[in-house]
Formats: structure tokens, C-alpha cells, sequence
């Protein structure tokens, strides 16, 4: 009950119920508004604000009322025709110089007033002497679909060093933003991310001696009969390609120009002129085996150099089922004894049957010692060179022919003896042929063959001595300088140019109707700077100049022209 009665009596204290004590009464500062009652506002200050507010809503309201319904359909039209788009600034493709400085590919901003000044990238532009289109390639443009979106927004390199390098080539696209009105004039245009060019490239090649490189193989082939060709020039000591070439070719400006009736042309020759035969063709050795089956004989100790064979013109093997009917693997002609270094010379047939196969009492290499030769010479595998399209090539074994001849599989010693002067089932490109050549000059450096100036030589050793080597480099000097009949390569013996070669004749077609013809070589032949390849493809089997002689024109030109690259 009392705890009720306290609840019940208590109450609020109004703030006039307090009296303060005078005597204690504090000081307050009047100019802080202390010891002052606040008032509250009054309802005509609440009214006031209330209608500004009501006033700018009414002017925010009509404005968009203005802007969406009374003239929406006027102002989204506007709104449709201005556009602020982003578009790219395309970077500058990179250069491609020779080793001279001279330009190979390059670009070419096109006139203002040209028809097609809306273009806004560079054109590709090639060099106009013979010779470099399948080498260099070319490329693609950027393209745009009908509304003008860039679904290609960068130069695409499809053949060649183009396609090769097309990365380093391309560089970076930048962006710039462009803002245009309902009748598509620009207003402004920005800069937003500058573009990055690509790289250049410096070459190895030297244009001059490539193009007539070319030219004499053209003359030649059409001369003789020959229906295409390829030619290498590379530093022995480097790597380095100072030449690189192929015919037919196509044409590589029309290409990237885009003509049609250019590239109809050429993709629908029978010469595939889109074929770049210095990498990628494959073509039978023929001889110029000779010259690594020589150092893989002495490299066996099968043979000594001196040992002398007598080349009779054949060589006959006894058919034990049919004695009236031997089997006859004829030499070219009747040779003679002859030593290692003449059999090179000569390109005697009848000797390399005896140490690829063995015949009397002369041991051979047999089929797996050809095989082992010819791939420690980098037959059969690609070269590494920076190029698309490199071929391995094939090296006949007894597994090739029962995999490429099921109906008849048994390896005889006729497969042998033909391995043995680089026929029956070898293939192998020019790129090759010039890596194991500059092998042989320089004492059995397997280089990587280098296309950029600023490439670091590389190469694998070739296991077979100096001395070895240097018996087949004897033999390839003898071939030109020799004075017999039967030598094989004396149209290139030039005064002032000590050349070293070899010469290989492969038959080819159905009946033995075609040749290719090769000639390979170095020089100096006493101390070797460049090594050369050379094939001329399809002549007629009657045909006895070949790659050789249309090489002597071109040799002639480069000592006159070009000493730096003869001493």
C-alpha cells in the first residue's frame, strides 16, 4: 500500500516551478543565447518553405513534361543520330629491311585526295625486283562489315616472313573517341590510347645478290626446259642467308592488294607458284648424296681415300633364279680406277653402289649405315629455319618401303645400291641441302640457317673428323678444276672464285622422263665462307646442262659486282 501511494503522488516538474536561489544564481551569457527559453517556428515559416518547394517541383515537372512528351519524339532523334563511339588508331606496321638497309616491305600512307583517303591505315607495300614473294609473303588488311564495326582490326600476315614475324610485325592498335553529329560530322575526336608500332625487321638477305640469284635460275630453267626452281646462299661460319629464293613465284603485292584475278591465276597454276620450293619442296638428291656417303665411309673405315675402284661402266649382280638374266646397275659412263676424291669428281655411280652396298670384296655402309649418315647430316628432320611450311623429307629404309610398298615390302640390295647415289625413295629440300654443304665446308657445323641480322648463331656437330671432311671437300674442288672428260663441274671453274661443288642429276616420272638437276657447293674452297644450293625442277631426261651451269652467270656477277662476298 505505501509503495502504491509513492506512485501515485509523484509527478512532473514544469520548468516555470523551478525557482533558482538567488544567492546562487549563475552568470549566463545572453549573447550565446543562454538562460533563454527556445520559441518554436511559426506555421507561416513552414507555409513559406513549403511552397518553394511546390514551385521548383512544379518547374522540374514541366521541364521533363517539355523534354519526354511535348518534344520527346524531336529530342530522341537527336539523341539517335549524334553518336560517341571508339575506334581504333591503327599502329604502323613494321619495316623489313635487307642487310643493306635497303627496303623490302614497307607501308604507304595514302594520298589525302586518293578515292580511298578514308582508309585509316597504311598500305603494304613489296619490293619490285624479282625473287623476294615467297620470302617475304604477305598479309591481309583490316576490314570492317557493312555498318562500319571492325571485326579485323589489325594486319594479319598470312605467307612468309609476314605470317612469321606477324606479332613482332604488328606492334600495338591504339583508340581514339570520335563524337559526330546527326549529319555524321565530326564534332571532336580524342586520342585516348596512342598506338604502339610494331617492330622492323633487319635481314640477313642481301636484295641485289637475291634478285640475280633469281634470275640467272629463271634464265636457265627456261632455257633448258626446266619447270621451277630454288637457290640458297648461306655463311657457312654464321648461318647467316644471304640469298633465298624460289621460282615460279606469284605476286605478292597482287595478294595484299587484292586482286582477283591474281590470285585466281596463281592458285590455279599447275606450277604452284604458292609453293615456296627452298622449304617446303621436296625433291630426289640424286649425287650430291655422294658427298655424305664419302665422309660416312671413311667416318666407318670401310674404305680409305686412296683405295682405288675400277669403274667399268656397271656393276652386274648374279640372278640365282635366272643366271641368263643378272641384274646391271649401270654408271654413267666408264670412269676407270678411281680413288675417293676422283669417284666425287666424276660423280662415278659404279663406285658409291660399292661402298653403299658392297659389291666383290669391298665392304658397304649397308641401308642402315646409309640411313645413320644421312640423318647425322640432318636429312629426314626440318632445319629450324623461320620460315612456315618447312618439309623433314624422307630417307628410304627398309620401314619405309614395306609401309609405301605393301604389294612389295623385301628390301634388296638394288634399294641399297640406288639409296646409295641418292635415288629410289630420298626426298629432301634445298634448305637442307645448303645446311649439310656449309657442314662439309666448315668441318661438320650443322647450322641453324639464320634469316634476322640479329639472330645468334646455333648448330649441331656433326660426329666425323676434319680430315674425313676435308677428303670430300678435295673431291668437290677437283669436280671443277679437274681437266678429265668425265668431271662434273668444270663450268665452274672461274677465274678469281675458287668454288667447290658437286652436281646431282635425280630421274623422275613414271618412265624415268624428268630430272631434277642440283648443284651444291662452297667457297673459298681453302678457306670456306658461303656455301650454295641450287635445284632446278622437271627438265627433260635429255637434258645434260643443269643447275650447274646456269650458276656460272650469276658466280661471274658476284665477283664483279660484289667482292666483299668472294674474299
Amino acid at each position: 500500500m505505501f509503495s502504491r501511494r509513492r506512485r501515485h503522488s509523484s509527478y512532473d516538474i514544469a520548468p516555470e516551478e523551478i525557482f533558482l536561489d538567488s544567492s546562487n544564481l549563475p552568470v549566463h551569457e545572453s549573447s550565446q543565447f543562454e538562460g533563454r527559453i527556445e520559441r518554436p517556428l511559426s506555421r507561416v515559416s513552414i507555409f513559406g518553405v513549403g511552397v518553394v518547394f511546390a514551385i521548383v517541383a512544379l518547374a522540374f515537372g514541366w521541364r521533363a513534361f517539355d523534354l519526354q512528351v511535348a518534344r520527346g519524339a524531336t529530342f530522341s532523334e537527336i539523341s539517335r543520330d549524334n553518336s560517341l563511339e571508339s575506334n581504333p588508331l591503327f599502329a604502323q606496321r613494321g619495316v623489313i629491311y635487307d642487310r643493306t638497309g635497303e627496303r623490302l616491305a614497307w607501308n604507304e600512307a595514302q594520298s589525302p585526295d586518293a578515292a580511298s583517303s578514308s582508309v585509316p591505315y597504311a598500305l603494304r607495300q613489296y619490293i619490285a625486283d624479282p625473287g623476294f614473294a615467297d620470302l617475304l609473303g604477305f598479309l591481309r588488311y583490316p576490314k570492317q562489315d557493312q555498318n562500319g564495326v571492325w571485326w579485323r582490326d589489325t594486319y594479319t600476315g598470312i605467307s612468309g616472313l609476314e605470317l612469321q614475324y606477324n606479332t613482332q610485325l604488328s606492334g600495338v592498335n591504339g583508340s581514339t573517341m570520335i563524337e559526330t553529329d546527326a549529319h555524321k560530322h565530326v564534332i571532336q575526336q580524342n586520342i585516348t590510347t596512342p598506338p604502339q608500332n610494331g617492330e622492323d625487321l633487319h635481314l640477313t638477305i642481301d636484295a641485289q645478290v637475291q634478285a640475280h640469284l633469281y634470275s640467272a635460275l629463271v634464265a636457265q630453267a627456261h632455257a633448258q626446259g626446266f619447270r621451277a626452281g630454288a637457290g640458297i646462299i648461306m655463311d657457312v661460319r654464321t648461318g647467316e642467308l644471304l640469298a633465298i629464293t624460289t621460282f615460279p613465284q606469284y605476286d605478292n603485292q597482287a595478294f595484299t592488294d587484292g586482286d582477283a584475278s591474281a590470285i585466281e591465276a596463281a592458285n590455279n597454276s599447275s606450277l604452284k607458284p604458292l609453293l615456296d620450293r627452298a622449304v617446303g619442296g621436296l625433291y630426289a638428291p640424286g649425287s650430291i648424296m655422294k658427298t655424305i656417303f664419302a665422309a660416312g665411309a671413311l667416318d666407318a673405315g670401310i674404305i680409305s681415300p686412296e683405295k682405288q675402284i675400277d669403274s667399268i661402266g656397271a656393276i652386274t649382280i648374279p640372278n640365282p633364279y635366272d643366271p641368263t638374266h643378272p641384274t646391271v646397275f649401270h654408271d654413267w659412263t666408264v670412269h676407270g680406277w678411281i680413288d675417293m676424291r676422283t669417284a666425287i669428281a666424276v660423280s662415278s655411280d659404279e663406285y658409291f653402289y660399292t661402298i653403299g652396298g658392297g659389291y666383290g670384296d669391298q665392304k658397304g655402309l649397308g641401308v642402315s649405315g646409309l640411313y645413320k649418315y644421312a640423318q647425322m647430316f640432318g636429312i629426314g628432320s626440318t632445319t629450324g629455319i623461320a620460315l612456315p611450311g618447312e618439309q623433314a623429307g624422307v630417307i628410304p629404309s627398309p620401314q619405309w618401303k614395306a609401309v609405301n610398298f605393301p604389294d612389295d615390302p623385301t628390301w634388296r640390295l638394288g634399294d641399297t645400291y640406288h639409296t646409295g647415289i641418292g635415288q629410289y625413295g630420298f626426298q629432301i629440300t634445298p634448305i637442307q641441302a645448303v645446311v649439310y654443304a656449309s657442314a662439309l665446308a666448315n668441318g661438320g657445323k650443322l647450322f641453324t640457317p639464320q634469316l634476322l641480322a640479329s639472330s645468334t648463331p646455333s648448330y649441331k656437330s656433326v660426329p666425323i673428323s676434319d680430315a674425313d671432311l676435308e677428303v670430300v671437300r678435295e673431291g668437290m674442288r677437283l669436280a671443277v678444276t679437274s681437266t678429265r672428260r668425265d668431271a662434273t663441274v668444270t663450268q665452274l671453274n672461274i677465274p678469281g672464285l675458287d668454288i667447290a661443288a658437286k652436281t646431282g642429276t635425280a630421274q623422275i616420272g613414271t618412265h624415268n622422263q624428268y630430272v631434277n638437276s642440283w648443284s651444291i657447293g662452297f667457297w673459298p674452297a681453302d678457306n670456306p665462307h658461303y656455301a650454295y644450293a641450287a635445284v632446278l625442277e622437271q627438265g627433260p631426261a635429255s637434258e645434260t646442262a643443269g643447275a650447274a651451269p646456269a650458276l656460272a652467270p650469276f658466280f661471274e656477277w658476284l665477283l664483279e659486282n660484289h667482292p666483299e662476298y668472294i674474299n
